[in-house]
Parts: C-alpha cells; structure tokens; sequence
C-alpha cells in the first residue's frame, strides 16, 4: 500500500515538474525591444540612395539590376524609445529606410547590413506602389514576394501612389505614422463614395487569379499630404496599370456597384442654378446581362433612399411633396451623367470591365461567358447598357421650410 502511495507521489511531482515548461513562454522568441516593427512598404522606379551609390561606386554593393526602390517604414526601438521621453512633440513616430535593386526579397534581407534591430513585417498596413513602376511591371510580380511570406499577414491592404510612393510614407505631422493614416482613411467608405472598398493581399490574389481587370484606390501627396483621389486601372491580361478613374469617375462606378455606404450627391437646381445635396443613407444596384442570339447587353437598377441635406433654393419648401419629387428627378439626372460618364471612359478609352459586367454574365449566362471570357475586356467595350436610377428622399433634415 505504501508503496502504490510512493508510485503515485513520484508521478504527482513529475507532472508537476513538467507543468513548469510550459510557463517559461516562447524559448525561441526575440524580445519586441529587439526589434523592427515594420508598418508600410512602398515601391518605386530605381533611385539609389546615397549610401547605395557610394557602395556601388567602391565596388562594396552586392550584384544586382536597380530596378525597383523600395521602401520600408519602420518602428524601431530608438525611435519609440526617443518618442516618448520627448512627449511625441518634436521627433518623427517612424523612420523610413530604402534600397534599391532587383529581387524584394533580397532588398529586405540587405537592411540586416545596415540595422542591428532585424525587421518583422506581422504588423504591416499597407504597400503602395508608383504608377511609373505599376505601368512598367505587372503586380503580381511586384508583389509576389509578399503573398508568399508568411510573417506578412493577408489583410495588408494595396494602393497605387501618381507619383513616387515613398512620397506617402511622408508626413509633416509630429507623432503620425503615414502607414497608420493611410490604413485608417479606408474606413471612410461610410462617409463618401469615392473611396473603394479596401483591397487586401489576400484580394489581390484572387483577382490575378480570375484574369479580370479591377481597380486599386489612388492616393496623391505633396509636401507631407496626402489625399485618396480616383482609382487606378489594372488591366486583367497584364497586370499592369493602363490609367486611372478621377474622382467623380469613381463616385459613378460606386453607382453601378452599388457598394457605396454613404456620402452624398451633388446637383443644381434647373431653375434657379443653385445647389441641391443629396445625403445616401442607403445605396444598392442590380446588374441585369440580357443575352439575344449573338448580342449582349446590360439593364442597370440602382435605388438609393436619403435626405436632403443641403438646399440653397430658397423658392422651393422641401416640406412640400412637389419640391421633394423636383429634388430627386435632379438627383437622379446627376446620378446617371454619373454613372454614363464612367462607362464611356471604361469602354471608349480603356476598353476594361472593372464595375463587374461580366461576373454577372457568367453567373446568370454561364455558356456565354465561355465562349467570351477571353477577350471580355473587347467585347464589353461594344456592348449596349442601359441605366434605370430611383432616389427617395425620406428626410429634409429639422428645417420644414427655408426663409
């Protein structure tokens, strides 16, 4: 008996003895104090940076074309560390490192010549690339090396910079971090609709996948500003960027999407000329692909029910069902020359579907959608659409009628 009790003991403080590993964390971990947190990457078209020239110059750099600058934004222990014991007042929140060569990954690993702190990327926002870089090269190259690190989470969102892109990663802004600002702005898709819903690595993927053309938001900067404006157009076969959507563009393919969570319409009273907004509360579209022996062509729906926000006739009283019904006929002029304008640019100039024509086509007409996939891009461009848009307006704000 006494020597069951012993067995069993002996066995207790073994599990017990064993129970202590578990508590000493990750063996195999670095400390975060130790490391460079990176948040946002850019690339651009080849420009060294000073140190590189001088290396290349000695023969001192390591074999490579200069293709491709890019650029990493960095948090760094220093950095954080000098942050906080100046209040965050007068020293930048992040530091931006470049290097240029041929290979990204062989440009990420260079920075462990120049930094004792090793870069880890489970934090990275954003990546921004530069027009003259995305019309020369196609994305799925550029970005390849990021879909297959693992330390690179999916959901790091995807822009185009007109311009250089290591301009966005600039900010004038004591404690800002540009990467962070970039990555919060995407949330104001409730407040207007020229802005795309976020596009993802993980998305991105999906697209080069299908062979479908699409769209990338576009963001501009000067001087340490920075502004979302338009979209720039990926062509599906290349991958390569063929031009861009401006601003209004981009609010009348918001329309046919039907995508959009809010923001407002902007029109002009027939009459009197003077202006009429039209605040979304909600927004939704249906693609209708009609299909007739050989001939293709679209009906596209779009409601939306809002408020009128702003009214600057002071004739009309918005509390009266003639004035309201006067407001949404105009507002839904303004939204159809919205919605016309983006179409001829798309098939006229561009000759791409990226407002999704033809994801509805092969999904309610699968054996068409075979026989013209290949060249869709084409064949959108010669197809007839015709445009059906019903506003309601439901609310004319606390004022019943204006003096």
């Amino acid at each position: 008996m006494k020597q069951t009790y012993n067995h069993v003991q002996f066995i207790l403080v073994f599990l017990s003895v064993l129970l202590l590993f578990p508590l000493a964390g990750c063996w195999s971990s670095h400390e975060i104090e130790e490391q460079s947190l990176g948040v946002g990457m850019a690339f651009d078209k080849a420009k060294e940076s000073m140190i590189e020239k001088e290396l290349d110059e000695q023969g001192e750099g390591y074999a490579k074309k200069n293709l491709i600058t890019s650029t990493y934004q960095l948090i760094t222990p220093q950095v954080a560390s000098s942050t906080t014991k100046q209040g965050g007042s007068q020293q930048k929140s992040y530091v931006n490192v470049s290097e240029t060569g041929d290979s990204a990954f062989q440009m990420v690993r260079e920075l462990s010549l120049r930094s004792d702190t090793p870069l880890i990327s489970h934090h990275m926002k954003v990546i921004v690339i530069g027009e003259a870089l995305a019309r020369s090269y196609s994305l799925e190259r550029l970005v390849n090396q990021n879909l297959r690190d693992n330390d690179l989470r999916p959901s790091c969102l995807v822009l185009i910079s007109k311009g250089r892109a290591s301009d966005t990663l600039e900010s004038k802004t004591a404690g800002e971090i540009p990467s962070f600002r970039l990555y919060g702005m995407l949330d104001n898709t409730y407040r207007t609709t020229r802005i795309l819903p976020p596009m993802s690595l993980i998305k991105l993927e999906s697209k080069f996948q299908s062979g479908s053309s699409f769209l990338l938001q576009n963001v501009l900067s000067a001087n340490g500003e920075i502004k979302f404006a338009g979209a720039a157009i990926i062509k599906g076969k290349t991958n390569k960027m063929i031009g861009f959507l401006n601003e209004e563009e981009l609010e009348g393919l918001t329309w046919i999407t039907g995508k959009g969570r809010g923001g407002l319409v902007k029109s002009f009273d027939k009459k009197t000329g003077q202006p009429i907004a039209y605040e979304i509360e909600s927004m939704k579209s249906h693609i209708k692909p009609h299909v007739k022996g050989n001939n293709i062509s679209f009906d596209v729906h779009i409601e939306s029910e809002g408020r009128l926000s702003e009214n600057w006739v002071v004739s009309g009283n918005p509390s009266e069902n003639q004035f309201l019904q006067k407001a949404q006929k105009t507002s839904e002029k303004e939204v159809k020359h919205l919605v016309r304008n983006v179409v001829e640019k798309m098939q006229k100039e561009y000759q791409v579907d990226v407002a999704g024509f033809g994801k509805q086509l092969r999904i309610k007409h699968p054996r068409v959608w075979m026989r013209v996939k290949e060249n869709w891009d084409q064949t959108f461009s010669e197809v007839p659409i015709n445009y059906h848009v019903k506003l309601t307006i439901k609310d004319y704000g606390m004022s019943g009628s204006n003096k």
